[in-house]
């Protein structure tokens, strides 16, 4: 395969994840919109509702995701990327005509599924890429996925206070237009004596639990107790920010997708910029540390705020909670072998997977008893700054630690 070809392709899978992450960032501003409408202005019911929506989505990624790596591996990775950018582009067309929330919820159900492909984007790359230049192209997915989530939200809010429908229709526009550009320069990467026999023991999604099991009396295991407390905290965004914001500052679809556009690059500029520096100065454990800190600041004045003013306050906050992130992982790598580095990257990919089903659910309930109880309608965020108290709690001990690599 050529140079030419191979950057050409590359574009095409890196877009498919931008349009992956699109998926999920250009519906949180409306989205909630659109249940609410269905449900004549009841926040309590529409956040109910809401949860369920965000639980079969991410039930369908944590299904979905090993077996379509799989049936790549089976039937090549160019089928099962085009028939993903597709169905995609067609669920868009489905939902942005959804006339009830039945027709709603399905669509959210195929678009988790169509949605599923960053294992495949990445067997992509790995075949053809050479092992020397792998690490910078995983990085440019890893960035894709900043992209989608920072761009996602922002023109959704936009798009959607012309029209609540209408960010659907661009996105599937966006879709279909990917499909028939990669039907015409996306070659197959995985020759066909590579392949093997679709398994479904290899397409288990909870299989990547035994390593996390394996370590769950040394340091990693605690850690990756704390990452999950991590992942369930930071569902509390996607899930309530949209609900919580309109029904107590009146913020409509535009602003609300311009304030999680500010969160988005925030996070990203200290995930970019700032991380490694913290780190160099500090260590990783210390630097994980100060970052779960400002995240439960962060989350402790979202659920305060009594203001717009206050909730504003917040968001930087918020964004230097980005630092933890990479701390954590790269920390945590320090604790494996080299040759585990695989297994514990798709064990935090299988606990992102659970925390998406799990927080869904518990920050719409929490939110419909607040708005129902006495009870402080700021519940839902409370509740992710306690989890990152939990998180914080967990990670105290690598303070002064410095872990050697294991192998077992």
């Amino acid at each position: 395969m050529s140079q030419e070809i191979r950057k050409a392709t590359f574009l095409f899978v890196f877009i498919c994840v931008v349009l992956d992450m699109l998926a999920l960032g250009i519906m949180v501003p409306v989205l909630p919109k659109l249940v609410v409408g269905f449900e004549a202005g009841d926040h309590t019911r529409a956040a109910e509702i809401t949860g369920i929506f965000g639980f079969a989505w991410a039930l369908m990624q944590f299904l979905a995701s090993p077996v379509l790596g799989s049936l790549s591996d089976r039937f090549g990775r160019r089928p099962v990327l085009l028939l993903s950018s597709l169905g995609l582009g067609l669920d868009y067309v489905a939902m942005a005509l959804a006339p009830n929330l039945s027709w709603l919820f399905v669509g959210r159900v195929i678009s988790g599924i169509t949605a599923a492909t960053f294992s495949t984007a990445s067997a992509y790359i790995a075949d053809i890429t050479p092992p020397d230049q792998r690490a910078g192209r995983f990085g440019m997915l890893g960035a894709a996925f900043g992209v989608g989530f920072v761009v996602g939200p922002a023109v959704g809010g936009v798009l959607g206070n012309i029209n609540l429908r209408l960010p659907f229709w661009v996105a599937a526009v966006f879709s279909l237009l990917n499909t028939f550009y990669g039907f015409f320069v996306l070659p197959e990467s995985l020759n066909p004596d590579k392949r093997r026999p679709f398994q479904w023991k290899v397409a288990n999604p909870l299989g990547a639990f035994r390593f996390v099991r394996a370590y769950a009396g040394a340091g990693l295991g605690r850690l990756c107790l704390a990452a999950f407390f991590y992942y369930v905290a930071h569902e509390s965004l996607p899930s309530m920010f949209v609900l919580y914001t309109d029904y107590k500052f009146k913020w409509d679809e535009r602003t609300v997708g311009l304030v999680l556009g500010a969160v988005g690059v925030c996070s990203m500029v200290v995930s970019a910029g700032l991380t490694s520096r913290c780190v160099k100065a500090w260590g990783e454990a210390a630097t994980l540390v100060l970052g779960l800190t400002f995240g439960l600041a962060g989350f402790s004045c979202y659920g305060y705020a009594p203001t717009s003013a206050w909730m504003l306050a917040g968001i930087p906050l918020v964004g230097l909670w980005g630092m933890s992130g990479p701390a954590q992982q790269a920390l945590m790598s320090r604790m494996v072998d080299s040759t585990q580095q695989g297994q514990l990257q798709g064990s935090l990919s299988s606990l992102r997977g659970v925390a998406g089903m799990i927080g869904p659910l518990l920050f719409t309930q929490s939110f419909a008893y607040a708005t129902t109880h006495q009870a402080p309608s700021g519940l839902p965020y409370y509740l992710a700054a306690a989890l990152l108290g939990a998180s914080l709690l967990l990670s105290l001990p690598a303070l002064g630690k410095r872990e050697q690599p294991q192998t077992r």
